[in-house]
């Protein structure tokens, strides 16, 4: 009968070459295989389209038949059940009565070679979960007794998962199983024996439905542990299970869970006794056998108890099939000997135990086929020295072919780098450069032989011999990753870099300078592991390096106001980010500006590892915080304001300032201090309570409250001296008193004055003043000084006319024999004096008129000092006397240099000099002084401004003798004759005509009124007599020649300058008024003579002329 293949060598062969190739082979037969499948308790949701799954291999193509508990399923006959194509899956769309679908169902794969099973699939309809509700009425157990607390969830489809939850405390928590406490499977909760601390207020079971992962809770029920004095220890007895055995049924690779829960006080021991469903030991595997082989399927299990093996063939029994002398069947072996195309099949074997069974397919396919290398032929491999290389060649054939691999068909390679492996790859371990060239791979059997052939190029390994570095970095500075590459000079690299898992998009600021990567002024977002990728066709490497950007702190969130007190709060936050760089204080900030909001200030800082500190606040203040955090790289941004927080009022604790008590008036006080600022009020209503008591007096303090920043106390006695305080309250109580100050009430007048004003020491600009003090009793108040009242009366020059305004000078009360300087005096002068003293209200009485006179000194700077050029060849300089001669002028010194220095003595009477220049291009500077018996005044400098040069000189022309200005001048005659003829028309052509009457205003206060009217052709109104008009016609005459004889009327009293005030005046085509004009005299006072006398005789000679 020949040996028996071993089955793992046909197993080899089956995975390695015929389920990978032969679907590319469209001759080559193959039975059905079932390569996908549903779960065997499938559970749905009726409400989407119902799936069970089957798909399967074979060629050719397989056909797909359904079963539906047991019997055929006629897919094409029902409207809500669909196949799809080139699959056994089935939609079940179940539009009407989806219950009706809930079956076993087992898909059929079937071919000319075969049928293969699937498992018995169990369709479940997924329910949504009820509880039914129900009112549980407490339990009352006595403690030391067992409890069962039942849970009876929803039954599924799937089982949920139970936990059950207590409140014994505040808040549910789970209840912990322990040596007393414990949960079955079923979800029930047991108590070996309850404690007095069991009690609880409810218990809850709570169910959790995967499929769809939704909670359900039962109603809680209440617990009530009633204590005893003794607990009476009894034997065990069982909870779970009840009765004397049970069974469970779990499929093969689920969790299997045995429970055994006791019921009593002792300590006691359980032990287990399992059954287990069938499992697989070996399951049987697909064969693919030439004729005349032997072959053989193993289908080995094991269970409690030991499972029964039965064997199918296309899914009938075999012992129906027809029989066949060279198959044999010995329990879970089935042997096939000599084999021909008979043969072919599927094969089924069921395993079965009272708890479960498994079925397995395995086909076998007897065929006599050519040797043949499947895949690509002729390759060419690149391979990196030190590699393992793997050259296939994937073949079929049956019998299985012998397999040889050889280097340029050269022998057979074997060895220790050299390994043929049963599905025909050539494995090289570390192979060299020297392995370099073409492989020779050859197959044959009895049928034929083919080969194929693989050359092998060996490169250099790529290396990264410069990898890059991570880094931690501010914020804004330069990274580079260097990344420096080695490779084979034949082979062409390409470097790409990654930043976590994602290619780094390049631009300006992210570059490559050749391999290395650079990145300027990183920021947070470039934060992350970088990877450099060196990829060559052969191989890929790769260096990774991660960057860490340091920056501010993200600012605090969440801020949190709690635990609040008249002058504190608690403020806690969560802290943001440190952004690599450890946060090493928080600066707190606040704002309590009700009317410009948005004012922050700095509160107070905090080290960085706090995240809850306390506050200290001002009293009934509005409040907003923000939390600014702080690293060595600088200040995040500040957090969002807190909410808005007012603090408590409490008692002021500021106490007033600068209190002072003053008199305004004889017989009162002002007593004032400084305001507490708003934020110092600590609560509303703020007031002043103000008191006050005479000084060194057995008096009571009185007081009285006041929301002013004064109080005045009236009807005491002149500059009495008083003590006062002063302290702040409102309406949360008192706040601290002010230090007791002493306050004066008002000052009178002082009753007397200083006596023997006397002088000494009497110099050209001061004097010494001497006087006899002021008794304190006289002064009706503080002596705050003694003023000097002085004036200059009169020059010892008689010509001279002075300035009497009255000066003041004050000294201090600080010595007991007073005296005093006066400065800044005129010398030779006569003054007056008088001196009073003073308190800090009032003056009193002058003293005594003394009068003292100023000797000699030296005169002030000569006045009006001009430089003048009358001829080129002279410089005149004159001068007036000074305006303060301090005394008798006893001549001048003029100084005068170019080169060298020359001084003239002058007497008093020269104040002009005269100097030849002999050098035309020098220019001349001139000091000139005054002088007195006691010596030289002030100098006046002054350097001629004028132009020395023969240019100069030349343009220095008498401008009278210049033929543009004759011309000129003859122009303005000619323009002046044509003007006055003119006028000489336009008056002969006019006439008079009445006038109303008008007011004349005269120098003296009363207005005179004049009767007559004329007018004549004056441009301006301006009356020049010095005198009323009165006297006029009285013929009151002067005996001077004035402007009143030049301007007496003529044939009509009144003229238009009477009238008209330097404005226009209209007239008709023939010369009158239109209208009546009517004017104000102006007072002859306001005239200036000076220029004004000159003009009405020219207007006069005109009109003489006229």
């Amino acid at each position: 009968m020949g040996t028996l293949v071993e089955p793992a060598l046909l197993l080899l062969l089956w995975q390695s070459v015929w389920l990978s190739y032969c679907m590319s082979l469209p001759t080559v037969r193959q039975p059905p295989t079932i390569i996908k499948q549903s779960m065997k308790d499938h559970i749905v949701d009726p409400k989407d389209t119902m799936v069970i799954e089957c798909e399967a291999k074979g060629n050719p193509h397989p056909i797909f038949s359904w079963r539906r508990n047991g019997k055929y399923f006629n897919v094409a006959r029902d409207t809500q059940v669909s196949m799809r194509r080139r699959s056994g899956t089935l939609d079940i769309y179940a539009w009407n009565n989806p219950e009706q679908y809930e079956a076993e169902y087992q898909c059929i794969a079937s071919n000319a070679y075969g049928s293969a099973y699937s498992n018995k699939i169990r369709l479940r309809l997924y329910r949504a979960p009820v509880w039914p509700r129900e009112v549980l009425e407490p339990l009352v157990v006595s403690a030391g007794l067992p409890l069962v607390l039942s849970c009876d969830p929803p039954p599924g489809p799937p089982k949920p998962e139970t936990y059950w939850m207590s409140s014994s405390v505040p808040t549910m928590h789970p209840v912990r199983p322990d040596r007393r406490v414990s949960m079955g499977i079923n979800g029930d909760l047991y108590f070996s024996n309850v404690q007095f601390n069991d009690s609880a207020a409810d218990y809850c079971c709570n169910a959790r439905f995967p499929y769809k992962n939704v909670i359900q809770q039962k109603m809680p029920v209440v617990v009530k542990v009633l204590t005893i004095r003794t607990v009476a220890e009894a034997a065990p007895t069982w909870l779970s299970p009840t009765g004397s055995s049970s069974s469970i049924l779990v499929l093969q690779g689920e969790e299997l869970l045995l429970e055994c829960i006791a019921a009593g006080v002792s300590f006691f021991f359980i032990e287990y006794q399992c059954c287990t469903a069938p499992f697989w030991l070996e399951k049987p595997t697909d064969l693919v056998l030439a004729p005349e082989e032997n072959g053989r399927l193993l289908c080995q299990s094991d269970g409690a108890p030991r499972p029964t093996v039965s064997w199918f063939i296309n899914g009938e029994p075999i012992e129906v099939a027809t029989p066949q002398p060279n198959r044999q069947v010995s329990g879970d072996t089935l042997t096939l000997r000599a084999v021909t195309a008979e043969n072919t099949a599927v094969y089924q074997c069921n395993v079965s135990n009272e708890f479960g069974y498994l079925l397995a397919n395995a086909f076998v396919n007897v065929l006599h086929a050519t040797p043949r290398i499947l895949g690509a032929r002729n390759e060419l491999i690149k391979v990196i020295e030190g590699s393992r290389p793997l050259l296939d060649c994937r073949y079929f054939g049956s019998p299985v072919p012998e397999l040889r691999w050889s280097k340029y068909g050269q022998g057979t390679l074997e060895g220790n780098r050299f390994k043929t492996h049963r599905n025909g790859t050539l494995e090289i371990k570390q192979i060299r450069i020297e392995d370099q060239g073409t492989y020779l791979c050859v197959v044959s059997n009895v049928a034929g032989r083919d080969e194929s052939q693989v050359r092998i190029e060996v490169k250099e390994p790529t290396l990264i011999v410069t990898r890059p570095q991570s880094m931690k970095v501010i914020r804004g500075s330069d990274v580079r990753f260097e990344c420096g590459v080695k490779t084979d000079v034949t082979t062409p690299v390409t470097t790409t870099w990654m930043k976590d898992k994602k290619h780094v998009t390049l631009g300006w600021r992210i570059s490559l300078d050749e391999s290395n990567l650079v990145i300027t002024n990183a920021n947070r977002g470039d934060e992350g592991n970088y990877t450099c990728v060196i990829k060559s066709e052969m191989e890929q490497k790769s260096a990774s390096a991660r960057l860490m950007v340091m920056d501010r702190p993200d600012p605090p969130t969440k801020l949190e106001l709690s635990d609040p007190y008249e002058r504190s709060v608690r403020l806690r936050w969560v802290p943001g980010e440190s952004n690599h760089n450890p946060i090493t204080e928080y600066l707190v900030q606040y704002d309590d500006d009700d009317w410009l909001p948005g004012k922050w200030r700095n509160l107070s800082t905090y080290p960085g590892n706090l995240n809850s500190v306390i506050l200290h606040l001002t009293p009934f203040t509005y409040y907003e915080f923000r939390v600014i955090a702080i690293n060595e790289i600088g200040m995040s941004r500040p957090s969002r304001p807190s909410t808005r927080f007012q603090s408590s009022g409490a008692p002021p604790d500021v106490i007033p300032k600068n209190v002072k008590g003053v008199g305004t008036w004889r017989n009162n006080m002002e007593i004032s201090w400084e305001p507490l600022t708003y934020r110092q009020w600590n609560g509303p209503h703020l007031k002043y309570l103000v008191w006050w008591k005479r000084r060194d007096s057995r008096e009571e303090w009185k007081n009285a409250t006041t929301k002013w920043l004064k109080y005045y106390i009236y009807d005491a006695d002149t500059f009495t001296p008083y003590d006062i305080k002063v302290q702040a309250v409102n309406d949360f109580g008192l706040g601290p008193e002010s230090p007791v100050v002493t306050g004066y009430s008002g000052e009178d007048r002082p009753l007397t004055a200083p006596l023997n004003l006397r002088v000494s020491d009497i110099e050209s600009t001061q004097v010494t003043l001497h006087w006899d003090s002021v008794t304190r009793g006289s002064m009706m108040g503080e002596l705050k000084e003694y003023k000097a009242y002085y004036w200059r009366d009169s020059s010892q020059l008689g010509w001279l006319r002075v300035n009497r305004g009255m000066k003041s000078k004050a000294y201090p009360d600080n010595h007991p024999e007073p005296s005093g300087v006066l400065t800044g005096l005129v010398p030779y002068s006569n003054y007056k004096l008088y001196i009073v003293v003073a308190n800090n209200r009032y003056e009193g009485p002058p003293s005594n008129n003394i009068v003292f006179s100023t000797p000699e000194g030296v005169p002030s700077a000569p006045r009006s000092f001009r430089i003048q050029q009358r001829h080129l060849d002279s410089i005149y300089v004159d001068w007036d006397l000074p305006a303060e001669p301090n005394g008798v002028i006893t001549g001048y010194s003029l100084k005068y240099q170019t080169k060298e220095s020359r001084v003239e003595e002058l007497t008093p009477n020269v104040t002009s000099f005269s100097v030849r220049r002999f050098d035309r291009y020098t220019r001349y500077r001139f000091s000139v002084a005054a002088q007195t018996r006691i010596g030289t005044g002030e100098w006046h400098t002054e350097e001629s401004p004028h132009y020395t040069t023969e240019t100069y000189a030349q343009d220095q022309v008498d401008i009278t003798t210049q033929g543009w200005f004759i011309g000129i001048m003859c122009a303005v005659a000619l323009m002046v004759l044509i003007l006055l003829i003119v006028c000489f028309i336009k008056r002969s052509r006019g006439g008079k005509y009445p006038v109303r009457e008008k007011k004349d205003i005269s120098m003296e206060p009363v207005d005179d009124k004049d009767q007559e009217g004329s007018f004549d052709y004056r441009i301006a109104r301006i009356s020049t007599l010095p005198y009323p008009r009165r006297e006029e016609e009285r013929g009151l005459q002067r005996g001077q020649s004035s402007m009143e004889a030049m301007m007496k009327r003529s044939d009509s009293d009144d003229s238009l300058v009477d009238y008209v005030e330097g404005s226009e005046i209209p007239f008709n085509e023939d010369g009158s008024f239109i209208g009546q004009y009517t004017g104000t005299r102006r007072d002859v006072r306001e005239l200036d003579f000076g220029g004004t006398l000159e003009l009405h005789s020219s207007v006069n000679t005109i009109y003489s002329l006229a």
